[in-house]
């Protein structure tokens, strides 16, 4: 009998759930289920759960969040931060975003760019909850670049590409991809199944991954790691690192990656 057949009683912890704990926290990597990540709140965030993901405290060079924001919740007024550029991503329910005089619905699959200093407002003027990744990031600005403008779309606007030319694979670059304005990337990376990471990459760019759909085997360092949907992964430079989905439908995540910059010396 596996360990969520067993019989469960309400307000107890579930049976084998010490022997049982899938969060790994390696010194260039971390694997962290949903279950164990707890509640924080934001002083700029009214009725708003907060789920940290990844902190420079962990070793990331970039801050990663689940908001869980309730009906009546979001942030109290306009929210800037001087030299920090902010990536949201609706994960489920429907909030209202607005930045730079644009305002509009924003639910599953919804993406906003937020450059350092530009005010936006995020609320839950709905009956449901609101679910949504959030990510901030310092900018590293580059000589003779602008910064870059503003983004507010959803995924069902950016194309699905393909530019390894192998079978199977996906990709949706929610940031325009090769504008050297942007210091990272955050890209939809779709499988279906039996398609996989031709080989195992270790590579200097940090990553944070969080599962939207499917399921599959992300190797890390030199273990395999389980993986399905709400299922957050950090990945600091030169981990060694594979994908190998083993569900029966397709599986997709949404990564960061840091990118256009030289190596700081």
């Amino acid at each position: 009998m596996r360990p969520h057949q067993l019989p469960q009683t309400a307000g107890r912890p579930a049976v084998g759930a010490i022997g049982h704990n899938r969060g790994v926290v390696a010194p260039n990597y971390a694997f962290m289920p949903p279950e164990g990540v707890l509640v924080s709140r934001l002083p700029h965030l009214d009725k708003t759960i907060a789920r940290i993901l990844a902190a420079p405290v962990l070793g990331a060079a970039f801050a990663q969040y689940v908001l869980e924001i309730a009906p009546g919740g979001g942030t109290r007024a306009p929210f800037a931060e001087d030299g920090i550029q902010h990536f949201y991503y609706g994960l489920s329910g429907e909030a209202a975003f607005a930045m730079g005089g644009t305002s509009a619905a924003f639910g599953e699959g919804s993406f906003a760019y937020v450059p350092p200093g530009t005010a936006f407002s995020l609320r839950n003027d709905g009956a449901e909850p609101v679910r949504i990744l959030a990510l901030r990031k310092r900018y590293a600005p580059a000589a003779g670049l602008a910064v870059p403008d503003p983004i507010l779309s959803h995924r069902d606007a950016v194309p699905v590409t393909n530019h390894t030319g192998m079978e199977g694979r996906g990709f949706q670059f929610l940031l325009p991809y090769g504008d050297l304005r942007f210091d990272f990337e955050m890209n939809l990376m779709w499988f279906k199944p039996g398609a996989y990471f031709p080989d195992v990459e270790t590579h200097v760019m940090e990553h944070g991954l969080y599962m939207l759909e499917g399921q599959g085997l992300y190797f890390l360092g030199r273990d395999w790691h389980e993986i399905w949907a709400q299922d957050f992964i950090w990945m600091g430079g030169y981990c060694p690192q594979q994908f190998y989905p083993t569900g029966f439908g397709d599986a997709c995540y949404l990564l960061y990656k840091n990118v256009n910059r030289d190596v700081i010396l």
